[in-house]
């Protein structure tokens, strides 16, 4: 007698993992296979692949210059950082003023 009881008091917990058990081997069974989602990813993963190299291959082949304060993009980056971390000129108002 005292079985019983102790399963009526685990009835809930019991449910649950009963479903969860019942849900997972669901999806196991139904769910496509590794290689049916990688046939169908296929062109997307080279594609990704193919790009990331064409990024490490140029970025170790390409030459850097070293930055000179003559390179005009840089002096225009400088001025407009200047610009925004600073303080802007002040406009001035003229009030009209009747004469």
């Amino acid at each position: 007698m005292e079985i019983p009881e102790k399963l009526v008091k685990l009835k809930y917990p019991i449910i649950l993992a009963l479903t969860l058990s019942l849900t997972l081997s669901v999806l196991i069974l139904f769910a496509p296979s590794f290689l049916t989602i990688l046939t169908y990813f296929w062109p997307l993963l080279l594609s990704t692949a193919l790009f990331l190299f064409a990024v490490i291959f140029f970025g170790k082949t390409s030459a850097h210059t070293a930055a000179s304060d003559s390179d005009p993009a840089d002096k225009a980056g400088e001025v407009l950082l200047d610009y925004v971390a600073g303080q802007p000129t002040q406009l001035t108002v003229d009030t009209y003023k009747p004469e």
